[in-house]
């Protein structure tokens, strides 16, 4: 397959519409989130996230979760969209780009102004109940934590790309847990962890996406997760033209017709302001 790395051609497709975008982390590093795999990624640092199943089977790793989450969402909650996300809002209002799937689960590209997005991962704004499957806002169940833990006054300058952060150890001890309004079951951020599936009704709403739009558009993501990578597979296989915008090799160059390694951001807002 021929590879082009100039825009011309991107922006050709911009121009006749109906454009899905998959966006991954290197859509909201700019906005203070940092990534797993990119060059100062959270795995550089040492950082493994934690497992569905460590979640569900170890209530003191869910209790380290959950404190190093309630210190870590006073900053993830700062977070605002960048020129990434604004230029997609842009270029889905102007026609150009009919949906978004996102691997990420920050919320911003609502936040910028897009409105046919499916959040593959979910939004750690939103908490469910692990019994009885009720929703909290992520507010409700901070406000709450803070009330039991009125003590708790650690302070971070950093986050993981799940919404944590380091706290010392002694930390954990004391910190009081709580639980669903409606049961009183264990409470989960409405994310889908390493380890767990995408529920199937998203996962075929995505293909639906893909299967309606004229080309596939890659922003920010290196694939490396197959979650993600598989609907450039699917894409592929049903000949609709896949472009990549990322900054470093992905697991899908070998498909792609057009590969730009740059940063997605201006490129995201050249094709915005070329519209």
């Amino acid at each position: 397959m021929t590879v082009v790395t100039e825009t011309s051609t991107l922006e050709r497709w911009m121009a006749d519409g109906r454009v899905v975008v998959l966006t991954g982390a290197g859509c909201s590093t700019a906005s203070g989130i940092p990534d797993y795999r990119g060059p100062n990624g959270a795995f550089t640092r040492g950082h493994s996230p934690m497992t569905y199943q460590q979640f569900l089977r170890d209530p003191e790793g869910r209790k380290r979760y959950w404190a190093r989450g309630h210190v870590g969402w006073e900053r993830f909650s700062q977070a605002q969209p960048n020129t990434a996300h604004r230029a997609l809002a842009e270029l889905e209002q102007s026609g150009s780009v009919d949906g978004i799937i996102t691997q990420n689960v920050d919320g911003l590209h609502e936040a910028a102004g897009s409105v046919n997005v499916i959040d593959l991962h979910g939004r750690l704004d939103r908490v469910v109940c692990l019994s009885c499957s009720q929703l909290e806002s992520r507010v409700s169940v901070h406000e709450r934590l803070t009330a039991a833990n009125p003590w708790l006054t650690v302070a971070s300058d950093s986050i993981n790309p799940d919404g944590d952060t380091d706290i010392p150890d002694e930390v954990l001890a004391d910190f009081a847990m709580v639980s669903c309004l409606s049961c009183g079951g264990n409470l989960k951020p409405d994310v889908v962890y390493f380890g767990e599936n995408v529920p199937a009704d998203r996962v075929a709403d995505a293909y639906a996406m893909v299967d309606r739009a004229r080309a596939l558009v890659v922003a920010g993501s290196t694939l490396t997760v197959y979650s993600g990578r598989r609907f450039a597979i699917h894409a592929n296989k049903n000949d609709i033209p896949i472009a990549i915008i990322n900054s470093g090799p992905t697991k899908a160059d070998d498909i792609a017709s057009i590969r730009i390694d740059a940063d997605v951001c201006e490129v995201l807002s050249s094709l915005a302001n070329r519209g």
